[in-house]
């Protein structure tokens, strides 16, 4: 099966939900080369790609989104201090801000360019500080810094749930948190539990290796 066909049935699953809320998918796309991007976009119109990497997403996409006005780039993983300025300027949706001075940088960036992004705040429900996020209990403190000190567009919350534990868990926390700060969105969801996430409420989920392999 190839990976428009397999793109087809994880629409289709999507639309089988019938949520009465829209679920988007992010395809993310890293590792894979422009032309086969590029098929995806011209025969199914596809919107949301998503990417981790900036030099690469720099090189695939710089030609893409000239050609393709329509299509939207979400930066969906950590973010290095010294990439903020491209981060920003590259990428429409950053769904890692987690911290006061990465949040500070890109609200300085924006300025700069006179360019508004729409951000997710990443919570780390892990106790591993290797990997990225707030805890859960900074998150209020650095989602009310954000919109209220620096005005930038905090449009929701995103996290990766801890490996080898229940998913679901994490995705109703994450629910309840964004319910308390009446936030629109959550990032929430990948290849292998994003059906669970959608029945959880996330409204962006991010699959690659299940369209891709």
């Amino acid at each position: 099966m190839d990976y428009l066909e397999k793109l087809k049935q994880i629409k289709q699953k999507i639309q089988k939900k019938n949520l009465s809320y829209k679920v988007n998918l992010i395809i993310v796309s890293k590792n894979q080369k422009a032309d086969k991007i590029e098929d995806i976009i011209i025969k199914t119109s596809h919107i949301h790609f998503g990417e981790n990497r900036l030099q690469e997403a720099i090189s695939k996409y710089s030609g893409l989104i000239s050609k393709y006005k329509f299509i939207k780039l979400h930066f969906i993983g950590r973010i290095q201090s010294n990439k903020v300025r491209e981060i920003v300027k590259f990428f429409d949706f950053i769904h890692s801000i987690d911290s006061h001075k990465l949040a500070l940088k890109c609200a300085e960036e924006e300025n700069k360019i006179k360019k508004k992004n729409q951000y997710f705040i990443q919570v780390n429900f892990d106790e591993d500080p290797k990997r990225s996020g707030v805890n859960y209990e900074s998150a209020i403190n650095l989602c009310n810094y954000c919109k209220k000190e620096l005005q930038i567009n905090i449009i929701g919350l995103m996290c990766i749930p801890p490996l080898n534990k229940d998913p679901v868990f994490y995705f109703n926390r994450l629910k309840f948190l964004k319910d308390n700060l009446k936030l629109s969105d959550l990032s929430m969801g990948m290849s292998n539990d994003y059906e669970s996430a959608m029945d959880c409420g996330s409204t962006f989920v991010r699959v690659g290796r299940n369209i891709f392999g």
